[in-house]
């Protein structure tokens, strides 16, 4: 019984700072703001971000792990989404504190008006932009 308990406290305490580690670089907070609002494909983080796609995705592989946040591929496109209602607690309570938190900061805010735009554009523009 006390080596199950410490089974979950060492589990718990992995969990608690895989998360930490993912929210340690300010991009990959950027990001898991802007997916407040729905899914966006690789190509509008790219954009939003101003990164190269091998660095953008290096951030959103990290966030994935952490379960801070879900993906799913139609053809050839990738889209992320915030971790869902089935997520663990810990996931849901480390989005809603930096959404709380930064919500009014300025970078989030030009975030937020940058990707309002972003969202205005063609999608197939967009990601033809940045194909290999």
């Amino acid at each position: 019984m006390a080596h199950q308990m410490a089974r979950r406290a060492c589990d718990a305490l992995r969990e608690l700072l895989t998360i930490a580690k993912a929210l340690s670089d300010s991009n990959r907070v950027r990001v898991l703001i802007s997916l407040h609002d729905g899914e966006l494909c690789v190509c509008q983080v790219v954009e939003l971000l101003g990164l190269a796609p091998s660095t953008v995705s290096k951030h959103l592989a990290v966030l994935q792990q952490a379960g801070l946040t879900e993906a799913r591929k139609e053809g050839r496109w990738m889209y992320y989404r915030l971790a869902g209602r089935d997520a663990p607690r810990c996931v849901r309570d480390a989005i809603r504190w930096i959404r709380s938190n930064l919500e009014n900061d300025p970078r989030i805010v030009q975030d937020r008006r940058k990707l309002d735009a972003i969202l205005g554009m063609s999608l197939s523009d967009l990601c033809r932009r940045y194909r290999a």
